[in-house]
């Protein structure tokens, strides 16, 4: 049976002028996710792993390069339908939680519905994801008055209200201790489960990483490791969650 890749990435390169200069963040990078799988991205801070997420998201654009998600090259889209594709196909989480601080968490959700075709179904829906993350019963709070693991599950049910198949995250429990830090990272592997999520998370955290089905290693901006093999797809994702470092790693 042939694997289906929901993203493919052929010889990206991701360069930024600085003055008369120019960096080079991302050197030549390929690679493919397949369907229902989890990748990790890691590698030491300035190796372009965010760049990497930002380019695979539809956020920013490679300097040279393809990206293609769900078989569409979106790299040389037009910036209306990228746009689309993005709020479609793609929810992102980051480490910061950026919600809209006078908004409640319900309102917070419902924001990216107000430009689809769902706004009329936004209240229903936006509910109905909250108490998926376990926050039926704070809709009504504003960000001040979260934990940083609950504001957390409001960046993860507003990425995933719209209905995405795939999920990028960019140190989702960077901001968080370690106890909600853990819990945040099984409510995404339980979501993985229940929605039949594609996942690529960026971390530096061993223990995250090590719940991937794959890991990817970034070094100045250039892969620099072979794949970490493992069970791929959604049978990977129902493994027990080991969150410790993996055998070598400190």
């Amino acid at each position: 049976m042939q694997t289906k890749h929901v993203l493919k990435a052929q010889d990206v390169y991701r360069t930024i002028a600085l003055g008369p200069r120019e960096l080079h963040v991302l050197r030549g990078i390929s690679l493919a996710v397949a369907e229902g799988e989890w990748v990790a991205l890691t590698g030491p801070s300035g190796s372009g792993k965010s760049t990497l997420l930002g380019v695979l998201g539809c956020i920013d654009r490679p300097t040279r390069g393809r990206v293609c998600l769900d078989g569409v090259e979106v790299s040389a889209l037009a910036e209306g339908r990228l746009a689309r594709l993005r709020n479609e196909k793609i929810g992102i989480v980051f480490q910061s939680f950026h919600l809209i601080p006078t908004m409640t968490a319900q309102e917070n959700v419902e924001a990216p519905l107000y430009i689809g075709p769902r706004r009329r179904q936004a209240q229903a829906l936006a509910r109905a994801m909250l108490e998926r993350v376990g926050l039926g019963g704070r809709l009504h709070h504003l960000p001040h008055q979260l934990s940083g693991g609950e504001q957390q599950r409001v960046a993860i049910a507003r990425a995933l209200v719209g209905g995405p198949r795939l999920l990028l995250a960019d140190e989702p429990t960077g901001n968080l201790d370690s106890t909600s830090g853990m819990q945040v990272l099984m409510l995404i592997r339980e979501l993985r489960v229940q929605l039949g999520l594609t996942v690529v998370m960026v971390t530096h955290d061993p223990g995250v990483a090590a719940s991937a089905d794959r890991r990817l290693h970034l070094v100045d901006g250039r892969l620099a490791a072979p794949d970490v093999a493992a069970p791929a797809g959604l049978a990977g994702a129902r493994r027990g969650l080991d969150l410790r470092p993996a055998a070598g790693e400190a």
